[in-house]
């Protein structure tokens, strides 16, 4: 199981020198990750490593948190994350980028942007009304339910409501280049996420 976690710094292009062939790609600063816990069958009940991101003061940590990193022999993190597998590391290694290579696929998790409150054609995709003819229903999300019976409105009905803000894991990307000397991977396509914000990546 390979797995990193990063910070998203934003999307940029990156052009082909033979062809000139211009690809989009998400910028992302991955680990260097210190492995602070291994989980196993025998002990734990599932296989799983525990990975630090994000060098803090310890001020900023509770204790409890600022004694699990030392007896595993590492500083303050602000980021504690577990990703499930089999990982095949030990305590008191480090992951980095080094771990992917260009073409690898992978999948990456993260919280997406919050659009605030919004309606039913923004978060649904619903199609809006007619706009003439003394028209009143332009964007409203039109019938919920009928009256007599069952007299209230399904769960699970589409309406308006918030939107984003949810954990997401986007599959099918492919590691375009590595630059492990800035630690930084440039993944193809966008990721889920505003930027400065925490992903997972782990190969598909």
């Amino acid at each position: 199981m390979k797995g990193i976690l990063g910070k998203k710094l934003g999307m940029s292009q990156v052009f082909d020198p033979d062809s000139g062939v211009m690809t989009a790609v998400t910028v992302v600063e991955a680990g260097p990750c210190p492995v602070v816990q291994v989980k196993t069958q025998d002990a734990d009940g599932y296989d799983a490593v525990q990975l630090a991101f994000d060098a803090v003061a310890e001020r900023k940590l509770s204790k409890a948190e600022v004694g699990h990193l030392k007896k595993a022999g590492f500083g303050p993190h602000r980021h504690l994350v577990e990703l499930r597998g089999e990982s095949g590391v030990e305590v008191g290694a480090t992951v980095t980028v080094e771990a992917f290579e260009p073409g690898d696929e992978i999948k990456v998790s993260g919280v997406t942007i919050g659009k605030g409150y919004q309606g039913t054609i923004k978060r649904h995709g619903f199609t809006r009304g007619p706009v003439s003819h003394g028209s009143h229903n332009v964007r409203k999300p039109g019938s919920i339910g009928a009256s007599a019976y069952p007299s209230r409105v399904f769960k699970g009905m589409k309406m308006s409501g918030r939107m984003g803000g949810t954990r997401v894991t986007q599959p099918g990307l492919v590691v375009h280049e590595v630059d492990a000397e800035r630690n930084l991977l440039l993944i193809r396509g966008s990721v889920p996420g505003s930027k400065g914000g925490l992903l997972e990546i782990r190969g598909a």
